[in-house]
């Protein structure tokens, strides 16, 4: 264990391929999000606000990792290891290519939740792969992977701002009544990222994507 967290946290080399017997039930969650107090509830960074919710119900603790902090929970048979990128929203792909790397999984275990102003608050979408839609942190995935054949988490913040004022939108706070109802969405997203280890991709969409 203290080796493989090495890995992760880039002070040792990574195995050769195929030498993790557990490969099959190790799943990646990549949270996308800014670091910094100034941005920790934002909107753009409730895939942050998942993974520390799910670090805080399994028990795991972050530790500073090569461009991320990094933990390992396991429920229900697998291990999950939480990604929140310290790059910044713009090079989030630099994480994903180097976990994905080092632990050896290809990009089908892997969820990234991140927000989207196209969905209504609080509506989910789990898709297997799909375009950026203008999220940046997902353009540089899809630049370091080369495609955009990996599974994400489109959380709905709303599009409630004026013409030219989506980014001053997403680096802002949930209002007072989104707040009302965000524990229980973030509860329900990080519900289905377990699922997705769990159950599948076509099942935890058939049961978590909201109409």
């Amino acid at each position: 264990m203290l080796q493989t967290l090495k890995q992760w946290l880039g002070l040792a080399a990574a195995p050769a391929a195929g030498t993790d017997d557990d490969t099959q039930m190790k799943y990646l969650l990549v949270g996308l999000g800014n670091i910094g107090p100034e941005y920790a509830e934002t909107r753009h960074n409730i895939g942050f606000m998942v993974l520390d919710y799910l670090a805080r119900k399994y028990d795991g603790n972050f530790d500073v990792g090569r461009h991320a902090f990094v933990t390992e929970i396991k429920t229900k048979g697998r291990t999950y290891v939480l990604v929140k990128p310290t790059t910044y929203m713009n090079l989030s792909g630099k994480a994903v290519g180097h976990y994905l790397n080092s632990l050896k999984l290809p990009p089908e275990q892997m969820l990234v939740i991140t927000d989207d102003i196209a969905l209504p608050f609080g509506k989910i979408r789990i898709r297997a792969k799909g375009s950026p839609g203008g999220h940046n942190g997902l353009k540089h995935i899809e630049q370091t992977l080369g495609h955009n054949n990996y599974p994400r988490l489109r959380f709905g913040v709303g599009d409630t701002f004026s013409k030219g004022k989506q980014v001053d939108f997403v680096l802002s706070p949930f209002s007072a009544d989104e707040q009302i109802e965000l524990q229980t969405l973030i509860e329900k997203s990080a519900e289905a990222a377990i699922a997705f280890g769990t159950i599948g991709l076509e099942r935890t969409m058939n049961q978590f994507n909201t109409k």
